[in-house]
């Protein structure tokens, strides 16, 4: 299992009463620190309004600043967990993961799902239409991620999103495309769009016991269209709130995850924010609970 670290970008209210500045440098060290200390990947939420509550404090937009983070890291993988799709025009989103991949190495991950902030989403001018559409609007966006990545032209006509004869170049240097991770809890439409088109299904702050029930439903899914429930793999956004005293109990958690064969843990330790003590900390349990971590590099390099 591989343990991924959700980098500070205000959404939760960790920057309160920041300048945008210090704010930055934050994001950044920490995101250096993660690589240092071993973890897999470095991920951001994709909002831009706060949380549970809009006020008027720091959030980062995600693809700018994975884009900063590409240069600024080396090893790590990055990615959105995850971005609403119809933030954004589906072959714009798939032209801008593919020119991430090449500016990170390839290290790009793309993951996409439905949305659902409604404040948001009115805020900026998308309305809020039902969860039907915007399921559908998820499943046409993963088509033309799929045929944008794909060699050749891009041509597809969706319900309300669609492509033709689109030129992306540069491809991904991920071959055969980036790797993409559909999340969400919906085991009647969003896990069957996972099974039919990821590789990844991130389950959204489900205990190890919520992921133990919905593993035989999620392969079900896979069953339904003939494809190998080895081939999808599981993984957890685990929230920050469940993961606040380091120790035992941190410990049994990742470990109990790990017991049921989870891809990836990504979390956002909030006290990254603040603490140059909170990453090593969750380094710490995540080792004690069998996580093996890459091998410590300088930090920045």
């Amino acid at each position: 299992m591989r343990i991924g670290v959700i980098v500070p970008q205000g959404w939760v209210g960790e920057y309160n009463g920041w300048n945008s500045s210090d704010a930055w440098a934050r994001t950044r060290d920490v995101a250096w620190q993660a690589e240092s200390l071993g973890f897999e990947s470095v991920w951001l939420f994709d909002h831009f309004h706060t949380v549970p509550r809009p006020t008027e404090e720091i959030t980062f937009e995600s693809f700018t600043t994975l884009s900063a983070l590409a240069v600024e890291t080396r090893r790590v993988r990055l990615g959105h967990v995850v971005m609403c799709a119809a933030y954004r025009n589906a072959a714009l989103t798939a032209k801008m993961i593919s020119t991430l991949d090449v500016i990170s190495g390839g290290r790009m991950e793309l993951g996409i799902g439905a949305g659902w902030k409604r404040d948001e989403w009115q805020a900026y001018g998308y309305g809020f239409p039902p969860a039907r559409e915007r399921l559908g609007i998820l499943r046409d966006h993963l088509e033309v991620a799929r045929a944008m990545m794909d060699p050749g032209r891009a041509t597809y006509a969706g319900e309300y999103a669609g492509v033709r004869n689109a030129i992306n170049v540069p491809k991904p240097l991920q071959q055969p495309r980036v790797p993409i991770m559909v999340g969400g809890n919906g085991p009647e439409v969003t896990w069957r769009l996972a099974a039919k088109y990821a590789d990844e299904i991130n389950l959204d702050g489900m205990t190890p016991g919520d992921v133990r029930e919905a593993l035989p439903t999620i392969r079900a899914r896979c069953e339904e269209i003939d494809r190998d429930p080895a081939t999808l793999g599981v993984s957890a956004h685990v929230w920050h709130e469940q993961l606040a005293q380091p120790g035992p109990e941190r410990v049994a958690m990742l470990a109990a995850y790990a017991d049921l064969g989870l891809t990836r843990v990504i979390a956002l330790i909030r006290e990254s924010a603040t603490s140059d003590e909170a990453l090593p900390s969750w380094a710490d349990d995540a080792r004690a609970a069998g996580v093996e971590l890459a091998e410590s590099t300088a930090l920045g390099s």
